[in-house]
């Protein structure tokens, strides 16, 4: 019998909704040492196939270079899990106001996980390991043309969690993606929370579904070349950056904004680097073949510069690593000023720093509002001036802005999903990482009474100094436990394992017949 695609992705989506919420249940009972037992374990299986994923993703999606997606799988697995292998993330995570405040992390529940084609190994599993760090069950939603080497990925971290110890059925993906499988997986009563990365139209889907969200949009880079900057290391930077893996990452330049007095020195050290400058008609080629349907064109996404040339109908050196068109025009009716995702740039000639602000802030209000902005400049005075005036949340310095804002070339927290904050409708400008997806709740002890009395105000100095320990809270558990009169139980006792019953035990004062009179008498009413 025939099932409709559309009603078979909705019927997975809740099976895989329900496995991953009934394994969470153990799992948000693991203590910080078993947690990170199963991270670590999560990230270190994830590098060590790391190029064979991305050599997975590559062959499946047709998209960016394989050795730079090896990159991307080992950022998303090493470097992701260093940045967070200190974070607390179980029960009492800071004591603040001399023991006034006491910090408690909980897991959110279930992350839906919407997974783009453009990086797809290394962001399911940057997620599912961010999930896995906050004791939150996981299912992920592959792009369509990007479904085996995603399960695949988080097949491998997910295998390494449970030999850790993890629950089994934690980690989730779906088999048969569909545009409706994937509005249920968000709509899912059970979910905790959504994690987008994506377009922008994927991203406004995410925050309309009535559960929480973290989504964060495209982004349209602009890095402007100050004439106090180091050329050479600029224009090799930028030219680095918007090749890496042909150009798929969010962060990517795309634009080279160049100050007029050393405009001719970067145009001489781009072409060193590999880049072919389009004459107007090559250009006027290009720009028809960028969008398609008013986004941009599949066909030429994380496409090497010598077959979007030739799609566009001219042919250029095979050496060519960057197609780059002399561009004045920002907006709406021009392609080449707009987010490309693969290797081409549009330059802009200015006349100082503040022509190159105005340019710069264009470019990002042209599709790149609140993501990401670079700028190559030895003088603090000018960097300082982009950094409070412009509207990017990351504003890299003399750096590659495709590596940097990621956190990879940069100080900033790893990450592959980067948010763009409510300039752009998201509810997040940081980097994503494990600690946006712990809810805090607090403790908080009076500091202004309204009544006197001898009330217990704070935790003791040796309080505090064993409050975020995991063995004095262990002991809280054993003592309020032995105080109700109840016997210990271990959370983490299969379900599968039968417990020898050795008698009733219902507190002080009350016998199991009693407990039985209570009943029959509440069934009467």
């Amino acid at each position: 019998m025939n099932v409709d695609k559309d009603l078979k992705s909705i019927q997975e989506v809740r099976n895989l909704v329900l496995k991953a919420k009934d394994a969470q249940k153990e799992f948000k009972y693991f203590s910080q040492e078993q947690v990170d037992k199963v991270v670590k374990a999560m990230a270190d299986a994830g590098f060590k196939e790391a190029e064979r994923l991305a050599k997975m993703a590559f062959e499946e999606t047709g998209f960016g270079i394989w050795q730079d997606k090896v990159l991307k799988n080992q950022f998303a697995t090493k470097n992701v899990y260093e940045s967070i292998k200190d974070l607390k993330t179980v029960g009492i995570i800071e004591v603040l106001e001399n023991g006034k405040i006491v910090k408690i992390a909980e897991p959110m529940g279930v992350v839906a996980a919407l997974i783009p084609t453009t990086n797809p190994t290394s962001t399911v599993m940057y997620k599912a390991i961010i999930s896995a760090k906050s004791r939150n069950g996981f299912v992920a939603s592959p792009h369509p043309s990007a479904v085996e080497c995603t399960k695949e990925a988080l097949q491998v971290v997910a295998e390494a969690a449970y030999k850790a110890g993890a629950p089994r059925e934690l980690f989730q993906c779906m088999s048969f993606p569909t545009l409706p499988g994937t509005n249920a997986l968000m709509k899912d009563e059970n979910i905790g929370i959504i994690l987008a990365t994506g377009s922008n139209a994927m991203v406004k889907s995410a925050y309309s579904t009535g559960n929480p969200a973290l989504g964060v949009g495209s982004g349209n880079v602009p890095a402007f070349v100050e004439r106090t900057a180091d050329v050479e290391k600029a224009v090799t930077d930028i030219i680095k950056g918007t090749t890496f893996d042909n150009g798929t990452l969010c962060s990517s330049e795309q634009a080279m904004i160049v100050d007029r007095p050393i405009r001719e020195k970067a145009i001489e050290i781009a072409k060193k680097q590999g880049a072919y400058f389009l004459s107007d008609e090559e250009k006027t080629k290009l720009a028809a073949i960028i969008e398609k349907n008013g986004r941009v064109n599949a066909e030429i996404v994380g496409k090497p510069a010598t077959r979007i040339a030739e799609i566009a109908g001219f042919s250029v050196p095979q050496n060519t690593k960057v197609l780059i068109a002399f561009c004045d025009e920002i907006g709406e009716n021009h392609p080449l000023s707009k987010e490309k995702l693969s290797p081409i740039l549009a330059f802009y000639t200015v006349d100082g720093w503040l022509d190159g602000c105005h340019k710069s802030i264009a470019i990002l209000q042209n599709g790149g509002l609140g993501h990401t902005l670079s700028i190559h400049s030895n003088d603090r005075d000018i960097i300082m001036k982009f950094a409070l005036e412009k509207p990017a949340f990351r504003i890299v310095v003399n750096s590659p802005s495709s590596l940097g804002a990621v956190g990879f070339t940069t100080a900033l927290m790893p990450s592959l999903t980067l948010g763009v904050g409510t300039w752009a409708g998201s509810s997040i400008s940081e980097n994503v990482s494990a600690k946006h997806l712990i809810n805090i709740k607090t403790l908080a002890f009076e500091t202004n009474p309204l009544t006197p009395g001898h009330s217990l105000n704070s935790f003791s100095d040796e309080t505090k100094s064993k409050l975020q320990t995991t063995s004095f809270t262990n002991s809280i558990e054993e003592r309020l436990l032995a105080r109700a009169g109840n016997p210990k139980v271990d959370p983490f006792i299969s379900s599968n394992n039968k417990i020898e019953k050795t008698g009733s035990n219902f507190g002080k004062g009350i016998s199991e017949s009693d407990v039985q009179k209570i009943i029959e008498e509440f069934k009467k009413k």
